[in-house]
């Protein structure tokens, strides 16, 4: 049997079959390369050291070289790099980066995870001070030096990924103010676009500005700032800049060993993680791996994954012919207060593949409460599934407060078994008042999902609004008169779903109907009582007015305008009477709609305090303000609610 194993890269994956290698075999010879000074870290976990949530920076070293020495019996030679893979004789050439001494090192298998990093395109002046990628603990130290040294007031941060958001978040935990550039149309690349609108709803109401649909062209310096001037030719002036462009396989020592790689530089493998070398694997992100969903070839840079593979491909040196079935790639993500997960494909890779909406995929959104309402502490949950015509589930997104991640695992553990929406809504998941409801969201997407596809409810999509034929179309708005007042789709009528059965009459029957609520649920009982008295072109807005309203503003720029920084309460303004306003439990309707309601019987110059379970509530009623002349006061976070504080009148 093969006696010496080396292994190219410490981290994740690499560390992963190392200690898996020794597990099954006690004699071999394994030795880790690791061309950085640490291993087996918690790269996941930077963005809170530099935001002082995680505070010793000891609890982001997972092991150490001598750890892995005393536990395992593996050398690992830190601070040193593969520079050459001599497949031919089966060797690498190693230079020692403290001592400058390089050397060679014979294997009889060799396993590379070189892993992925960042993206630095040739942009002028991206090299200049004060301004950082990061992917490893030196990159985060550096970033905290310069912090320390330069206390810097304004930062921008290019790119809206995962180290995006989570570094707008801890340097704004800093007090350092924000600015978020993305050339795309949106963050979070996993979410589809309506997804990602209550994304940028959210980091807005942080009072980050942000920029979408612009790149960078260039970088300067002037006086100790950073100038960044964008291709639509917008200049913003930084103290402190971060990169997070992407990232792209370390693949150049395969490449120049003559391995078999990807269009997209990542190292191809068997389903045993073979490469084109039989003496050679590789695991993590550098590979290419096969998307579970619909079979393709793709690239899934995750944590989960490269720990897996190396597992497996241990298993495998060792004479197992266990195969690595594919990734999902499923994340979860933490946006200041809101989490995001997503499994599976989306909308986005579905369309590039050239698959139609209708034709070969469904979905649905609905807006369910986190857990019952009627219990203290429940905060609004979106959640997206995506499905094709014989109900196979495709991929799900979801973006809330709390349980989005516990929704996305069993939707992902569905996805891995091939299983279908009747499965989702015939889930039997566990229920308290606390956690969930009788009728998880899971389930609820479920059953609107069947809906759809056994005709007892068409669904239309907020792009597909542009495209009817307003001769042709009726659209009727089944919600309160006073929901209604806070806004509506154009043109909508308004009957609400209590008086339709009296109104029928007011409309025609040989017209396309398309009907909405805030969340989906009036509009389909809605739905039901057009089609079971005669009505046969009815179609319900997927999501309802909450996903049409989110989608159709415009969350770029810094617009959040409060009067001062201080919570105003009965306290600090006795001269006026101060009003509250509970809007957390709700039957599916806008609290806004209360607040209308409310403030009709408020005097001017009165203070209505209102709770909500959403944080977006408070960019939702700043804009109400400011186009109702009303005043919008502040925001602030008050257990397991939001308190927001606005003044009748101006």
């Amino acid at each position: 049997m093969d006696n010496t194993y080396v292994i190219i890269g410490g981290v994740a994956g690499g560390a992963s079959t190392a200690a898996r290698l020794r597990r099954l075999n006690e004699q071999a010879t394994i030795i880790i390369i690791e061309r950085g000074p640490y291993i087996s870290f918690a790269n996941c976990g930077l963005p809170y050291h530099i935001g002082k949530v995680i505070e010793d920076r000891d609890e982001l070293i997972l092991q150490t070289p001598e750890s892995f020495k005393e536990r395992f019996n593996i050398e690992v030679r830190i601070n040193q790099e593969v520079t050459t893979i001599n497949n031919d004789i089966k060797e690498v050439a190693i230079k020692n980066h403290i001592t400058g001494e390089s050397y060679q090192l014979p294997y009889d298998k060799l396993i590379i995870s070189t892993g992925s990093m960042p993206l630095k395109p040739p942009i002028p002046g991206i090299d200049g001070d004060g301004i950082f990628s990061l992917w490893t603990i030196p990159d985060m130290d550096k970033i905290i030096k310069y912090i320390e040294k330069n206390k810097p007031k304004k930062a921008a941060i290019i790119g809206g990924g995962f180290i995006g958001l989570e570094m707008a978040e801890n340097l704004e935990n800093l007090g350092i103010e924000i600015t978020l550039i993305e050339m795309a149309d949106q963050v979070m690349a996993p979410l589809d676009f309506d997804m990602a609108q209550i994304i940028h709803r959210h980091i807005s109401s942080k009072k980050v500005s942000l920029t979408l649909n612009d790149g960078v062209k260039s970088f300067s310096s002037e006086d100790g700032e950073t100038i960044i001037t964008l291709q639509s030719g917008k200049v913003i002036k930084s103290d402190l800049v971060i990169l997070s462009i992407g990232i792209k396989p370390n693949s150049i020592l395969a490449k120049e060993a003559g391995l078999t790689l990807n269009g997209r530089g990542g190292i191809v493998v068997d389903d045993y993680l073979k490469t084109s070398d039989e003496s050679i694997y590789a695991v993590g992100d550098v590979i290419e791996v096969t998307n579970i969903v619909d079979g393709l070839k793709t690239m899934i840079p995750l944590a989960g994954p490269a720990n897996k593979q190396g597992r497996i491909c241990a298993n495998n040196l060792m004479g197992a012919k266990e195969k690595y079935k594919g990734s999902l790639g499923s994340s979860v993500a933490k946006v200041f207060d809101m989490t995001v997960a997503t499994t599976g494909l989306n909308e986005k890779q579905l369309l590039r593949q050239g698959k139609q909406l209708n034709k070969d995929y469904r979905m649905t959104v609905v807006h369910p409460g986190s857990h019952a309402g009627y219990y203290p502490g429940a905060f609004p949950l979106s959640l997206k599934v995506i499905f094709d015509l014989s109900g196979k589930v495709l991929g799900a997104q979801a973006v809330g407060y709390e349980g989005i991640e516990k929704r996305i695992d069993v939707i992902a553990t569905l996805i891995k078994f091939k299983g279908t929406i009747y499965d989702l809504k015939d889930l039997e998941l566990t229920y308290a008042p606390p956690y969930s409801s009788a009728k998880d969201p899971v389930n609820m997407a479920g059953y609107t999902a069947e809906n759809i596809l056994n005709h007892s409810m068409d669904n239309i999509l907020y792009q597909e609004l542009e495209q009817l034929d307003l001769n042709d179309t009726i659209i009727v708005d089944a919600r309160t008169p006073y929901e209604v007042k806070y806004g509506k789709v154009d043109g909508a009528i308004n009957i609400p779903v209590d008086e339709l059965r009296n109104r029928l009459d007011e409309l025609d029957s040989s017209k396309l109907i398309v009907i909405y609520c805030a969340v989906g649920f009036r509009a389909y009982l809605s739905t039901r009582i057009l089609m079971l008295n005669g009505f046969t072109r009815v179609r319900n807005l997927a999501g309802g007015y909450v996903t049409y309203h989110v989608v159709s503003r415009d969350y770029t720029g810094n617009n959040v305008n409060t009067l001062n920084d201080e919570y105003i309460s009965c306290e600090t303004v006795e001269e006026n009477n101060v009003f509250s306003l509970n809007t957390c439990i709700s039957d599916g309707k806008e609290p806004l709609a209360a607040v209308y309601e409310k403030i009709d019987n408020l005097q001017d110059g009165d203070i209505l305090e209102i709770k909500a379970s959403d944080p977006g509530f408070s960019k939702d009623i700043e804009a109400w303000c400011g186009s109702s002349c009303h005043t919008y006061v502040k925001s602030h976070k008050y257990d397991d609610s939001y308190v927001v504080t606005i003044i009748k009148g101006e």
